[in-house]
């Protein structure tokens, strides 16, 4: 029952007509009349052979006896090491040392080939005692690096380590400090954005974590930019944005095509689907499940897994939304719960919920707009939004109160004054013309064929 919504949305990422056994990747843009499988969006795998990767170890031990993975541990102890994060102390008297383990990952480059091995020294944040170890906090030496000379000795920890649950609030806030220090500002839209600008020099500092995106107007304040904070954190200079939490990032045109190919491709070999048939559709226009008959799964780990996983696709796929809306439904379907629970609410007309949708919208827009102000690339427009209710057009900009729409009085106030500003313009569409479907209803071949190359323009 579960796996129909999931297996057609899965299926719908290879582009149809694509031979058997391809799979999905961005399409390549040129200007030569060639047709290739690259400009069509797919690709058939090379059948060669390549170095077998070192498995994941499953204690610090065994990662020891193999050199990918004791060179990883040592590049991150000698990491910590250099960063002064700890100060090597004998035990205090009752003093509760937060315990540790080592992590170990394969980090991939977008095209799936092995970038590096990676070994990271993480603390049990849940061993802490709240008050007393989130000042003063000690943990063991991390594992098979142990000082012969003192054994029993502890770390003293003068900067925080992963796993603590101060850890990612104290990074956070001592990189912040220093990008202002350096006459960043810090974006009112979006708080892990920094904006810089004297004069005609301008640079956008995005951070995620520990991850940072970086880019400027010239490639002296770029690589300026760079220096300074080489000199107060220890950080790497990975060149031009190629990869970014599992988006592919391709320059193309003076511009960034982003996609998420290798994560699909993830995906679907965790499903088991790499050799599936297309479909042309994501999602069938007269669904047959239901939440409430048929026979529940016992473990729907697996399922929700992959659900969660397509709803992050949907950032770069988002003709797949519905119906991963669809997959999300039944995610939550157990044994002991019969279909999914869904709040309850009424609209006293249509009218009414098509307008909370345009305030939703309205407010959207409002968010981009204000930090494209921020980014000093302001709208000289309008942004539009198209509504196919004709009363809920009329509504955005009539300023006489009805006693039927009292109780959406706040939201009107809100689009109304946007539509005054200037900065909104809300417009009727034809139902037929109405794009928005694609995220909300299952869609006829042709339709959703239209509408999705609409996305594109």
């Amino acid at each position: 029952m579960q796996g129909a919504p999931l297996g057609a949305a899965l299926r719908h990422l290879v582009p149809p007509g694509a031979p058997h056994g391809s799979l999905p990747v961005p399409p390549v843009v040129n200007q030569h009349r060639m047709v290739t499988r690259g400009k069509l969006g797919f690709r058939q795998p090379a059948l060669f052979h390549t170095a077998q990767l070192s498995p994941v170890p499953s204690s610090f031990r065994a990662a020891l006896t193999d050199p990918n993975w004791r060179a990883a541990m040592e590049d991150e102890h000698a990491a910590l090491l250099q960063n002064s994060t700890w100060d090597l102390v004998p035990r205090p008297p009752r003093a509760n040392v937060v315990s540790g383990k080592w992590i170990f990952k394969h980090k991939f480059k977008a095209d799936g080939s092995l970038e590096r091995y990676k070994a990271r020294w993480v603390l049990r944040g849940f061993t802490q005692r709240p008050g007393i170890d989130c000042t003063g906090t000690f943990s063991p030496v991390p594992s098979g690096f142990e000082d012969p000379a003192h054994p029993d000795f502890v770390c003293r920890l003068n900067k925080s380590l992963y796993g603590l649950k101060q850890a990612p609030r104290a990074w956070f806030s001592r990189f912040a400090t220093h990008l202002l220090s350096l006459g960043f500002v810090q974006s009112k839209s979006d708080t892990s954005l920094f904006i810089y600008r004297r004069g005609s020099d301008i640079a956008y500092l995005l951070v995620y974590v520990d991850d940072i995106v970086l880019t400027a107007s010239s490639a002296a304040l770029l690589q300026g930019t760079i220096r300074a904070l080489q000199q107060e954190f220890s950080m790497s200079d990975l060149g031009s944005l190629h990869h970014f939490l599992g988006m592919h990032v391709q320059h193309i045109y003076g511009g960034l095509f982003l996609s998420q190919w290798q994560y699909m491709l993830d995906i679907m070999s965790r499903a088991g689907m790499s050799d599936c048939k297309l479909c042309v559709t994501p999602v069938d226009t007269n669904p047959k499940l239901s939440a409430i008959e048929g026979t529940c799964v016992d473990d729907a780990t697996d399922f929700r897994s992959l659900a969660g996983a397509l709803q992050y696709l949907t950032f770069t796929r988002p003709d797949i939304a519905y119906a991963v809306q669809q997959a999300m439904l039944f995610s939550f379907v157990t044994t002991s719960s019969p279909g999914p629970k869904r709040q309850m609410t009424a609209s006293r007309s249509s009218a009414e919920a098509e307008y909370r949708a345009v305030a939703n919208a309205v407010a959207e827009a409002s968010w981009l707009r204000q930090l494209l102000l921020e980014l000093h690339a302001p709208l000289c427009r309008s942004t539009l939004v198209y509504c196919d209710n004709i009363i809920t057009v009329y509504m955005a900009s009539n300023p006489i109160q009805h006693q039927r729409t009292k109780h959406i009085e706040i939201d009107l106030h809100f689009v109304r004054e946007r539509v005054a500003l200037g900065e909104v313009r809300v417009l009727h569409v034809p139902t037929s013309l109405q794009f928005a479907d694609i995220f909300t209803k299952g869609l006829p071949s042709p339709v959703f064929t239209e509408f999705r190359t609409s996305l594109n323009t």
